[in-house]
């Protein structure tokens, strides 16, 4: 009988494989973008329907990146958040001092 792999295991396999770690990143903003859409959403208290003919998409769209299955481009982010009445910021920080 062969050992069962964990669920640690097969995610450490899969991080060693090439491009790995740069998709969990894209799928960790991804989510982090919606997460934050969807919190603002909620606040203001509009429906995906609503936030969605403020910023000329689909509901269907919107429900998209709030779930985190979709980044979208500066300009769809730049009409989300003029519906959302919030200022867009993209900022680089380094990680580390520049040399």
């Amino acid at each position: 009988m062969s050992a069962r792999t964990t669920w640690g295991e097969l995610r450490d396999r899969r991080m060693d494989e090439p491009g790995a770690a740069e998709e969990y990143e894209a799928a960790r903003l991804a989510y982090e973008l919606g997460r934050t859409v969807r919190r603002m959403r909620v606040e203001r208290g509009l429906s995906q329907i609503s936030l969605a003919r403020a910023a000329g998409m689909t509901q269907s769209a919107v429900a998209r990146f709030e779930a985190g299955g979709t980044v979208p481009s500066l300009p769809v982010l730049e009409r989300l958040a003029h519906a959302l009445d919030a200022d867009l910021a993209v900022t680089l920080t380094p990680r580390s001092p520049a040399a």
